[in-house]
């Protein structure tokens, strides 16, 4: 498994006095999805492994962790469709809580959790959830994904919900001196949820993903657009972003891998190849998102009486 790191964060461009937090250092493991189940936790715990070696505090993995990406299909037409799983009590968070206690760091991962829809009823559907898991096996934080994409190749609306909206729709969570907000992939796109976790104090998002090739447009690669929107709201929010994508094929799609971390300027501090099994271990300036906001307030020179537009529905 190939390893690249980032342990020399560069200058804070707008620093104007001595940072006050120290560096954090976190990692993102890059894997394809393997169909033997013991293979596939060997592969991600290898990776693991290799970032605790590096001395990563946090170490972040793909979305739907343990699964194939079944959402290829919908629902009624997968020859064999996925369970949710419990929160706490199914395989991904028992797959988490154990490398985190043997390991001594926190760990993100991605399921299908089951749950009742918010209205008590049975939908069928279930979350795509992302989890953080502190060093004792106990559950740091949940995030629901808030939005589910709809398009060929990527049939979520037929196996998920939209994460509840509410008060605790973007929570943050504190490792450390570093506070993470849990977004899962298709949120990556939508420059109003980065600007909500910011908003909420958060200083680094982690975006599980799984994405590649587009079944409609097999020559259209999207992958330079993915990595731009992302950069371009790293640097709108002033927060850094841990992006670990899959590689491989399954189902028809071709996942492009190219995972990467960003920080608050939007530079790309470390990245993955496209096809290749990779851990990227970096070290995080936390207050280069202090001195990015104090050059440029983004959150202190809003207009919220202006915004009236961006919550009227289509």
């Amino acid at each position: 498994m190939r390893l690249i790191t980032a342990y020399d964060p560069p200058a804070s461009p707008s620093r104007t006095r001595p940072a006050e937090r120290s560096a954090l250092r976190v990692a993102a493991v890059q894997q394809r999805w393997h169909r033997d189940p013991a293979e596939h936790r060997a592969a991600l715990l290898e990776g693991i492994a290799l970032a605790a070696t590096e001395g990563a505090r946090v170490v972040c993995l793909q979305e739907l962790t343990l699964s194939p990406y079944f959402a290829v299909v919908p629902k009624a037409d997968h020859p064999q469709p996925a369970e949710p799983e419990d929160l706490l009590t199914g395989p991904t968070f028992a797959f988490a809580a154990e490398a985190a206690r043997a390991h001594g760091l926190y760990v993100h991962a991605s399921l299908y959790e089951a749950a009742p829809a918010p209205d008590g009823t049975d939908d069928g559907l279930g979350y795509n959830t992302a989890v953080l898991v502190a060093p004792d096996g106990t559950l740091a934080l949940r995030t629901r994904k808030t939005h589910i994409p709809v398009t060929e190749g990527y049939h979520e609306d037929r196996w998920f919900r939209p994460g509840p909206a509410g008060d605790d729709t973007f929570p943050v969570v504190t490792v450390d001196e570093a506070r993470f907000g849990l977004p899962t992939c298709w949120d990556q796109w939508f420059p109003e949820l980065a600007r909500a976790y910011s908003l909420a104090g958060a200083d680094i998002l982690v975006y599980p993903t799984a994405i590649g090739s587009e079944p409609g447009h097999p020559g259209f690669d999207t992958q330079p657009i993915w990595q731009r929107v992302i950069t371009g709201n790293a640097a709108a929010n002033a927060t850094f972003m841990v992006v670990p994508n899959r590689i491989g094929s399954e189902n028809g799609l071709t996942f492009y891998g190219s995972s990467f971390i960003a920080d608050p300027y939007g530079r790309v501090l470390a990245q993955a190849p496209r096809d290749e099994a990779a851990v990227l271990v970096a070290d995080l300036d936390l207050d280069a998102r202090r001195d990015w906001l104090e050059l440029f307030p983004f959150l202190a020179t809003r207009r919220p009486d202006a915004y009236t537009p961006l919550t009227a529905t289509t």
